[in-house]
């Protein structure tokens, strides 16, 4: 009885490995070599990079085509959040109000100059009277601003306190660079169509 239960025992271990063998393995058939590579190296961004960017740039067009529209139709609501800070709608209102005489520096100064050169070349003499009108007029133009903006400042720091002239914001050069612009050709668009509407 022993020699036939000596020989039966190895039959039953290998129908038993048989039976294990399926179900220690990955249960698919083992990836070739080529497409495991090419499934690490995929990229873990999107395939259309190029196709997402040109989105953004023509969200970003979007937006500032709608906030420059705003600039020339006066929408303040939708203007750049730079050009929608208190002290700066105060500024434009106060440059916008008043008569400046850099209003019309850069088609005065662009007439002087082409007049002196077509002057120059027929009449010499009237040369240095014409360019000494012109820095007659700039030193005007200096004043005049110089002027405003040591009025407007009291008022902006009586209003908004010092945050609203520091540094950083920049306010000086804001006032200035719109008082020597031609009134219709200011952007933002100012808010009343005629002089004298002077902020509260």
């Amino acid at each position: 009885m022993s020699l036939f239960t000596k020989k039966e025992e190895p039959a039953e271990e290998t129908a038993a490995e048989k039976v294990e063998k399926p179900t220690s393995g990955k249960g698919r058939p083992t990836p070739k070599r080529k497409d495991a590579q090419a499934q690490n190296l995929r990229p873990l961004v999107p395939k259309d990079r190029e196709a997402s960017r040109k989105a953004a740039k023509a969200r970003m067009r979007e937006r500032e085509n709608a906030e420059y529209d705003a600039m020339q139709s006066g929408d303040i609501n939708h203007m750049p959040k730079s050009e929608r800070l208190p002290w700066r709608i105060y500024i434009r209102d106060y440059v916008d109000a008043r008569f400046n005489l850099g209003e019309f520096f850069i088609p005065v100064a662009f007439i002087i100059l082409i007049g002196s050169m077509v002057v120059t070349y027929k009449w010499p003499a009237l040369a240095l009277p014409l360019m000494l009108i012109m820095y007659v007029y700039l030193f005007a133009v200096i004043i005049d601003v110089a002027v405003m903006w040591h009025k407007l400042k009291k008022k902006l720091i009586e209003k908004f306190g010092e945050q609203s002239v520091a540094k950083g914001m920049r306010s000086g050069s804001y006032a200035w660079s719109r008082a020597i612009q031609i009134r219709r050709w200011r952007l933002p668009k100012p808010r009343y169509p005629k002089r004298g509407h002077w902020p509260e």
